[in-house]
Order: C-alpha cells, then sequence, then structure tokens
C-alpha cells in the first residue's frame, strides 16, 4: 500500500464516526474523493457517494460503511459520572478499564471507564453496561452538563496502529476500511477506465439499522451492489474453527455464499480472481448477510447483491486487525471485476 494510500486510511481511522453521527468521516471522504470522482452526491441520510460515468445504464454500487460501534451517554448521576447505553454491538467485557472520548455537546471530552477495584469485589461474572459508567473528572452533575448532554456519543480513545509493517490495528476498522476500499476502487477506476457506471458510496448507520444502505440503493437503482464489508477471521487462539470456519488474515478477499447472494456476481469475482492469481476464501450467510447487502437487496424491484468482506480479528474491539496486504488485494479484485465489465450482463439467475 503506497504512503498516500495510507494515510488516507489512518485519517479515516482517527475520526470519530459513530453510527448516527458520521458528518466529520464524510466531509473527509468527499474531499479526498471529489479529486477524481465525475460527481459527488449525498442523501438524507448522510451517505457520501463518488460516481463515475453518470450517465451509463448499467450501474454498479458499491457500499462501505463508516460508522462505528459507540456508546451512548443516556443519564449523569448526581456526582457527575456518565451512564451509557450501546449505540450498536458494544462488548461489556472489552469496554471495561478503556478511555473514551466523549462526543460532548460542546466539544470533546477525554473520559476512562471505570471499574470496581478486585480488592473490593471486582466485577460481577455476568455484568453489563448497566454496570459501567464514565468518569470524566467531574465533580458533580451540573458541572457534567455543562458538556454533556443526554444522546452525546463516546468511542474507545485509541490510535490505530501498524504491526510489524503488516497489519493495522485499532478501533473501527469495521468498517472504515470498507468506506476506504470503495475511495480506492473509485480512485483506481477513474484511471483505468469503466464501460459501466461505478457508484462508490460511504454509508452509515450499518451498526444500528444499515438505513445508509437503503437510502443509496434505493436513490440510485443499481444494477448490481456489492456490500464491502468485513467478516470474522478464526486465525488466533481460542476460536472453534469447526464452528466459526477457517478464515485468515493475508488468505485474502472472503466471498459469500447464501439464499441472499447472486451467483453470477459471485462468479465474476471469482473469475476474476482466477485471472490475478488470486486467493479468496469463503463464508455461509444462509439466510441474511447481517451486512448493507441485506437492505440494499430489497430496494426498489430488487437489486442482485453480493457481499466481498475484509478478514478481521477481534471484532467490535478496540484492538480490530486486519491485513493491508488484503486490502490491498481486495481492492484489486473489485477493481478488475468492474474493469472487465461491457454493461450487457445478465445477473438473472436463469438466463444461460
Amino acid at each position: 500500500m503506497e504512503q498516500a494510500n495510507r494515510d488516507f486510511l489512518l485519517e479515516l481511522l482517527h475520526t470519530p464516526s459513530p453510527s448516527s453521527n458520521e458528518v466529520e468521516i464524510q466531509k473527509k471522504w468527499i474531499n479526498y474523493v471529489q479529486d477524481f470522482a465525475d460527481e459527488i452526491k449525498t442523501d438524507h441520510a448522510g451517505n457520501a457517494i463518488g460516481v463515475l460515468n453518470p450517465a451509463a445504464p448499467f450501474k454498479v454500487l458499491l457500499a462501505g460503511h463508516c460508522d462505528e460501534i459507540a456508546l451512548v451517554i443516556n443519564r449523569i448521576d448526581e456526582d457527575g459520572f456518565l451512564h451509557f447505553d450501546k449505540m450498536g454491538g458494544i462488548n461489556p467485557k472489552a469496554a471495561v478499564g478503556m478511555k473514551v472520548t466523549v462526543l460532548g455537546y460542546n466539544g470533546q471530552v477525554t473520559g476512562v471507564i471505570g471499574v470496581n477495584a478486585q480488592h473490593h469485589g471486582g466485577l460481577k461474572n455476568d455484568f453489563d453496561l448497566e454496570d459501567l459508567f464514565i468518569d470524566c473528572g467531574y465533580r458533580k452533575k451540573d458541572e457534567a452538563e455543562k458538556h454533556v448532554q443526554i444522546g452525546d456519543l463516546a468511542v474507545y480513545k485509541t490510535d490505530p496502529e501498524i504491526l510489524m509493517d503488516r497489519y493495522v490495528s485499532g478501533r473501527g476498522l469495521d468498517n472504515r476500511t470498507g468506506s476506504f476500499i470503495v475511495a480506492e476502487v473509485l480512485k483506481r477506476l477513474s484511471q483505468k477506465g469503466s464501460n459501466v457506471g461505478v457508484y462508490a458510496a460511504s454509508t452509515v448507520n450499518e451498526e444500528t439499522n444499515m438505513g445508509g444502505a437503503y437510502f443509496a440503493a434505493a436513490g440510485i437503482e443499481p444494477t448490481m451492489a456489492l456490500a464491502i464489508d468485513v467478516t470474522f477471521a478464526t486465525d488466533y487462539p481460542g476460536v472453534n474453527k469447526n464452528k466459526h470456519g477457517d478464515v485468515k488474515l493475508e488468505g485474502g478477499p472472503v466471498l459469500a455464499k447464501g439464499a441472499p447472494i447472486n451467483n453470477k456476481i459471485n462468479k465474476l469475482l471469482e473469475k476474476t480472481a482466477r485471472e490475478l492469481n488470486m486467493h479468496v476464501q469463503y463464508e455461509l450467510t444462509p439466510r441474511m448477510t447481517g451486512t448493507d447487502a441485506d437492505r440494499m437487496r430489497l430496494t426498489g424491484r430488487g437489486v442482485p447483491v453480493s457481499l466481498v468482506s475484509l478478514p478481521l480479528r477481534y471484532m467490535h474491539s478496540p484492538v480490530e486487525t486486519s491485513s493491508l496486504n488484503d486490502i490491498d488485494e481486495e481492492i484489486e479484485l473489485l477493481v478488475t471485476m468492474i474493469a472487465n465489465l461491457s454493461g450487457d450482463e445478465s445477473l438473472n439467475p436463469l438466463d444461460d
């Protein structure tokens, strides 16, 4: 990965983008993409969409969501401690002892998630978010309320790290990596050329309701759509591969197989991978994918969808970890597949 690309990825990972509050990261994404997109579109959900060949009748939508899981303040007690619920799939055990950035209505505030000392009994084995709290150093409720109000969001206070010049680790790789990938695919296709319309969408709200994907697909009415997301790597200690499959970092992009997936799109991806001599991996999505693909598929008259995922360790933790090489390969796979489209392809499974 070139340094300029890596810098953009790290900038996205540095930027707080909790589900429902993605404006800052979307502005940075637009600022990057506008240099090579033919057109920039936005919508009332908050999606940012870069377009190539907007007049082309065959339209490919790539959706990578930019939102991350977060904490949402639901109570401020009389002593100034902040209590919270989850905005997305927060793991309470991963939150214990973490620093957080509270995105207060009056500016950002640093806090720590306090925990009862082991000397005093520690946490219960079955504790939940309601047993945790944020300590920002306030003495009283009225002092806290000068900076924070109910509904403000907080994210883990961590910086992304590059491990051994091989992996990237930090919070919210799910799925700022996807937002990054769709931008880079658009950039490469702007140089390579495309016979079809390409709509690279940095979507919002996937971690909570997938509404951004619905707005994007309903507004664009694509011929086909690909969700660009992350999936569970199983290549670290303690994971039952018999139950969860065998997905490795540096094993290549992961294609989904299951009822929601259009097999013709998958065949195009597999053919491209063979041409590139690239390994791909597989995951099963028998009923639903749990990604933007599910909402895009059910817009308008129905949209053929596929899901291309990045292997990710430690999902929904402050130290999610993925491979820079896998990111590069996924970009290459998508660019080459789309560049090879003539615009006359049928995605009807019953057509020969």
